[in-house]
């Protein structure tokens, strides 16, 4: 795979992408992105006046067939440095649902009738941990991993993420993390409950069912502690902003990230792509998932919120494009007739991420497409004052747009086969591996 990078600080690169190369030449001899980014200064002007103050970041892949069909890839970049931190937020939850299931995987050679479907009960060994009995989303009205993965899939569910979190457990994450050549990833806490040490180490006792009375256990996984060192934050730029608030109280002081999840944007577009592309990468790189494993996260990578109907969605609350920020802006446009976007979103402390693959099986496109930006004004963190609907949505929802109108008109020497996410989506039941 080869990669072309782009900094925007260099005076040089900004001259040659505004002035000297047509789109056609770029496609073949360098980076697109600069010059898709200059040519519509209405929508993308503001941010690239400064792209440093956004901590802006984009990875574009193209990818090109040959006469077999197999996938090419390569990858251009904006900024896009493994070593500039922003918060991943959500998008942690796409590696966790992932080995989740390979998890769940292994434990079914051992375990006969454990299914992503089996009931689980989830109980409590330590301080601020709680417990699950039922799921009123499923139809089950029973908690199971299958579910889970649902709903991060879907609507990004951060409670899903914490159940996925315990059943795989701190370390086991990370080393199957490491195992995967992601050496900069880490995933050290549970979201949106004020997770920190040592609780974020302790996960909570749990028990699989052949029966929704849960009265018939399968396997039962005793609670554990992670007494592994972390794995370092390996980073830049960990303290961001002028000021933070803790509760009602304004510190000024950046906000230290140090303690933080972190998932690099090259990172994200790795898993996205293992998981897609599987046999573009050697054995040891990919996930331990099944075929029918691989087909529940495409499905749920690409459903819309109102086509699920357990978990049911109310479309006032969860448009189409709710998590769909690029090209959709989160609710904010439509997708383009005859396109799936199969990715992950994350939203804290003024950062957007969108990590996609994008499908038109109308035209025969596709591509990957990664991009992070930090929008808050005011340099103050925890304050639910976040520049997201006037600047973010719509750069990303433009930027999607932009590339995606590239690729329609960019050359390609072979068709491309989309069959393998040509999806049926009305399918009724249960459908978990």
């Amino acid at each position: 795979m080869r990669v072309f990078t782009f900094d925007p600080r260099s005076k040089v690169w900004a001259l040659i992408a505004g002035l000297l190369l047509p789109a056609t030449v770029w496609a073949q001899h360098g980076n697109p992105l600069p010059r898709l980014l200059r040519a519509d200064t209405t929508h993308f002007g503001r941010v690239l006046r400064n792209p440093a103050a956004y901590r802006l970041q984009i990875l574009y892949t193209q990818i090109n067939r040959d006469a077999a069909g197999k996938p090419h890839f390569q990858t251009f970049r904006y900024g896009a440095s493994p070593r500039q931190y922003f918060y991943p937020a959500s998008t942690v939850k796409l590696p966790a649902a992932a080995l989740a299931l390979a998890k769940l995987r292994n434990l079914r050679a051992q375990v006969p009738g454990l299914t992503a479907a089996s009931p689980l009960r989830i109980d409590s060994a330590f301080a601020r941990q709680t417990r699950v009995l039922r799921d009123s989303s499923a139809a089950s009205d029973r908690a199971s991993i299958g579910q889970y993965v649902r709903k991060v899939l879907l609507v990004s569910d951060n409670e899903a993420y914490n159940r996925l979190y315990e059943f795989v457990g701190q370390q086991e994450l990370n080393d199957k993390l490491r195992g995967l050549g992601l050496r900069r990833t880490r995933l050290i806490h549970r979201l949106s409950v004020g997770d920190e040490e040592p609780g974020s180490r302790h996960t909570n006792p749990l028990a699989f069912y052949a029966d929704t009375a849960l009265t018939q256990p399968l396997y039962v996984q005793p609670s554990a502690y992670n007494s592994q060192l972390l794995p370092k934050l390996a980073a830049q730029d960990i303290r961001v902003g002028q000021a933070h608030m803790q509760g009602e109280k304004r510190v000024e002081e950046p906000f230290d990230f140090s303690t933080k999840n972190n998932f690099p944007l090259p990172e994200q577009q790795q898993v996205l792509r293992v998981l897609l592309f599987p046999e573009s990468v050697a054995n040891k790189r990919r996930f331990a998932l099944a075929p029918d494993d691989y087909r529940f996260l495409y499905r749920y990578l690409s459903m819309l919120p109102r086509e699920s109907r357990a978990p049911r969605y109310d479309t006032a609350h969860y448009p189409d494009t709710y998590a769909k920020f690029l090209l959709g802006g989160g609710g904010l446009a439509p997708l383009p007739p005859g396109v799936r976007v199969f990715n992950k979103i994350g939203q804290a402390y003024g950062f957007l991420i969108d990590n996609a693959y994008v499908a038109d099986f109308e035209h025969g496109v596709e591509f990957m497409l990664a991009a992070v930006i930090y929008v808050n004004a005011d340099g103050v963190l925890n304050d639910d004052h976040y520049d997201y609907d006037t600047i973010g949505f719509p750069f990303l929802r433009d930027l999607g747009q932009a590339v995606y109108n590239y690729e329609r008109q960019r050359p390609r020497r072979h068709p491309t086969n989309l069959s393998r996410f040509q999806l049926d989506y009305n399918v009724a039941g249960e459908d978990a591996p």
